[in-house]
């Protein structure tokens, strides 16, 4: 009698009759199988998103989307696809370079050869570099591709501009806690069982997930996974068994408004101790590290500007740090730069004077630069009188030619008046030296 053979793989629980489905997490489980499913998002997703009316329309371009983890960005493209009948193609820009980009072009181009179009959903798209983001063009202006890259930082910082013309960015919201309440009690059903947390539990483990909703159902598990028979957590006892604590406040309501106003209004008036307390503040709760370098960055050019400009490249290289050491050791890079900008000589000269040049090129509208300043690269404009009379600054004594350069028709204009504080007090000696040769080569 031939002998049996010996059970292998999948072959081996059959044989020992423990034959089931792989476990899934819940967050596999809870993944919605339509767009009408995913919860969180009508500002996209409702009657009158803008996905909506996209599909409305039978018509999806390339898009970026932009939002924190767990708010269903990889879910909606997938979906996507389905919904526009599109090959939907997924990959990792962490995992992949250029010879993965040019395999996964080469086959969405065969594939529209027989009528079929690819959905090519890039995950993390920011981390690949120039020459990588530029490699997308072509494919996405010809119609091989329709490209869905997925980030969590500022497509306006971390793509390059030809990338961003050629799609639209879409903004996904961290889940609300009617949002995550609402994928809870999904769980709850497909798991046939209450999560055993009492009501201020229930609303810790809510404020826990911090508006993602993977973080909310990974949290659920751990929950149904550490209770005993009939047991129910409260808050305390929560935060115990998955070693997290609630943040001290909800980042997309108001305690993140005013601790962030605490911040900058601290840093203005020059009070070292309190930035670095709301600093702290908001770091322990749980704030994403590098809106906080952004806002040091924003605080260095709006209330320090030319007064101090080390501030400006303190604050970006902090953000730097942050990005190359990561957390716990980043962080003491922005309690640096908070220390240097709340120290810094404080002035708004440029902020003032931007906004008021702003506001003059907008009543302006289109009038031309005086024509002595334009160039003539044809004979005809040599002939209407461009470039002539311009005077080549490095020609002229102290090269300055004292010439003006604002449009005849608006007349010269004043927008920045440095104060006497720091750095600026020698920018106002340049501008009072330059006035004056200007003074003495018009002789008024």
């Amino acid at each position: 009698m031939p002998s049996r053979p010996k059970a292998t793989g999948p072959n081996l629980f059959a044989a020992a009759g423990l034959e089931h489905d792989a476990p899934r997490p819940l967050a596999d489980k809870l993944r919605p199988q339509k767009l009408a499913d995913v919860v969180g998002q009508e500002h996209l997703l409702g009657p009158d998103g803008a996905l909506t009316r996209m599909l409305a329309t039978r018509s999806l371009g390339s898009l970026v989307f932009w939002g924190p983890p767990g708010t269903g960005k990889t879910t909606v493209a997938r979906l996507l696809a389905n919904a526009t009948a599109l090959y939907y193609e997924q990959i990792s820009a962490i995992f992949s370079g250029v010879g993965d980009l040019k395999k996964v072009f080469d086959a969405a181009r065969l594939r529209r050869e027989t009528g079929q179009g690819t959905l090519l959903f890039v995950d993390e798209i920011h981390r690949f570099n120039r020459a990588q983001q530029d490699s997308f063009l072509p494919v996405m202006e010809d119609g091989t591709i329709v490209l869905i890259g997925a980030t969590t930082e500022n497509p306006s910082f971390e793509l390059i501009a030809p990338l961003l013309s050629r799609a639209r960015v879409l903004v996904f919201k961290p889940l609300d806690a009617a949002a995550i309440e609402q994928l809870l009690r999904r769980a709850e059903d497909i798991e046939q069982k209450k999560l055993p947390l009492d009501s201020e539990a229930r609303a810790c483990l809510i404020r826990m997930a911090d508006g993602d909703g993977r973080a909310a159902l990974t949290l659920a598990e751990e929950v149904w996974r550490a209770a005993r028979s009939r047991e129910t957590f409260d808050a305390a006892a929560l935060q115990q068994v998955v070693q997290r604590r609630a943040p001290i406040y909800d980042k997309s309501q108001d305690g993140h408004y005013n601790l962030i106003s605490a911040l900058h209004k601290s840093v203005r008036g020059s009070d070292v101790d309190a930035a670095l307390y709301y600093l702290a503040r908001m770091l322990d709760a749980g704030e994403d590290p590098l809106y906080l370098a952004r806002r040091i960055v924003r605080m260095a050019v709006e209330d320090i500007g030319l007064a101090d400009p080390q501030a400006l490249l303190i604050a970006n290289a902090a953000k730097d740090a942050y990005d190359f050491l990561g957390s716990p050791e980043g962080e003491l890079a922005l309690a640096q730069a908070v220390i240097y900008v709340a120290t810094a000589p404080k002035s708004n000269a440029t902020y003032v004077a931007f906004g008021e040049a702003m506001r003059t090129a907008k009543e302006a509208g289109s009038l031309l630069p005086p024509k002595h300043i334009l160039n003539a690269p044809t004979r005809l404009m040599k002939a209407e009188g461009y470039a002539a009379g311009y005077e080549y600054d490095h020609d002229a004594p102290n090269a300055f030619s004292g010439q003006d350069y604002f449009p005849e028709a608006l007349g010269r204009r004043q927008f920045y008046d440095p104060p006497e504080r720091g750095f600026e007090r020698e920018i106002r000696k340049r501008l009072e030296y330059w006035a004056k040769l200007r003074r003495d080569r018009s002789g008024s």
